[in-house]
């Protein structure tokens, strides 16, 4: 005598999430004169929209970022203080392209170092942080490398702390991506140097490169512009708006205009066509299950995670979501086993199964109870 039967039950909702579900972008509308670009939803880990986004490049002052964090590291972990100072050599400042002006022989605040690097784009400040952290930049330099692929960027090579042109100097939109986020995520309480618009060092004043923070875009607070003969112009960048933080990476444009334009459409374009849209709370109760020769009739299960997913606002109308079970559950049931999934289906993302687990125990009838509950399936088909 069977007494199972598989259930699938299918729903539309006009909502979707996930306990962090990455969508893979199958089909995409977004042309850009850009050569390389990844636009990321930090939250949801989803990707936007990319374009040669692992195809090697070079990062020019894009560099920086990594300069900046590791530094910053050091002040996290209390290796130094924002107080600390680093003498500047004569390479330092004889070091042309942008410069934050250091004099050779004083010594600057790593404060002030990290706003020249990060606002100023000072690659006399990336050479004294170089020399104070690593004795020169060439060991330096190994060091950043080392730290890229500890944070998965597994395309990059820094050979230079400022992105001073080299061949063997690469990265990708990608791992540059990878970095912002590292930076938002590991550096919050320093990351608000990123959205200051002037820095003043020996009595020179300079604004922010960064074209989303020149031009007031609405949630941007960083990070990096570059530009050299060999990359062209790019930016790393990120905005937040309404609890979504979009990271973007763009590369080779024409000109700085041409970076500024692009730069703002393409993170418009993922703010405008994308939104995020939960599903279920963590521990909800997404179903309950009749069960067999149990003290309770039915057992409650839940998803045990928040789901939320980002989507394209077009797709939500296709969103598919099935219930997975199989009933009745035969009792004993134990807490936190796993009674069946939900599968969740939407168009531009894989397919994801996620578990749902009983959510309290249920102990099994007596055996006078299990008896007369089969008797009365026999009788009636009911449990």
């Amino acid at each position: 005598m069977k007494l199972t039967f598989k259930h699938s039950f299918s729903f539309v909702v006009l909502v979707f999430s996930t306990i962090l579900l990455s969508s893979f972008v199958r089909a995409q509308d977004l042309e850009t004169t850009a050569k390389q670009v990844f636009l990321y939803d930090m939250e949801t880990s989803t990707i936007l929209f990319e374009k040669d986004a692992d195809s090697r490049m070079y990062p020019a002052s894009m560099t920086k970022m990594m300069t900046a964090y590791m530094l910053l590291e050091q002040v996290k972990n209390g290796a130094l203080s924002l107080e600390d100072t680093f003498p500047v050599s004569r390479k330092a400042w004889k070091k042309g392209g942008s410069k934050m002006f250091v004099e050779v022989g004083k010594r600057v605040k790593i404060e002030d170092l990290l706003r020249g690097i990060i606002i100023q784009s000072g690659n006399d400040a990336t050479i004294v942080v170089a020399e104070g952290l690593a004795g020169s930049e060439e060991a330096f330099a190994r060091s950043m490398t080392d730290k890229a692929h500890e944070l998965g960027m597994l395309n990059t090579q820094f050979k230079n702390a400022s992105g001073w042109p080299d061949p063997e100097h690469y990265t990708t939109a990608r791992d540059l991506a990878f970095l912002a986020e590292a930076t938002i995520r590991n550096m919050q309480e320093y990351y608000h140097i990123y959205s200051e618009e002037y820095f003043t060092f020996s009595g020179i004043k300079q604004r922010n490169r960064n074209p989303l923070i020149r031009n007031g875009y609405n949630g941007a607070d960083g990070l990096k512009t570059g530009h050299t003969e060999a990359s062209g112009y790019g930016l790393t960048a990120s905005a937040i708006r309404d609890g979504r933080r979009l990271i973007l990476v763009a590369n080779g444009m024409l000109s700085s205009n041409e970076r500024s334009v692009e730069a703002e459409r393409i993170m418009t374009w993922g703010f405008r066509e994308w939104k995020h849209y939960e599903l279920f709370s963590a521990n909800e109760t997404v179903a309950k299950l009749p069960v067999w020769l149990g003290v309770k009739g039915e057992v409650p299960i839940i998803i045990e995670e928040e789901v939320g997913i980002t989507l394209r606002r077009k797709n939500r109308d296709d969103l598919r979501v099935n219930l997975r079970y199989t009933e009745p559950v035969k009792a004993p049931i134990v807490e936190g086993t796993q009674l069946g999934s939900i599968y969740i289906t939407a168009p531009d993302i894989e397919p994801v199964e996620l578990p749902l687990v009983a959510a309290e125990t249920i102990e099994q009838l007596g055996a006078f109870g299990r008896l007369s509950s089969a008797f009365s399936y026999l009788l009636w088909g009911e449990n």
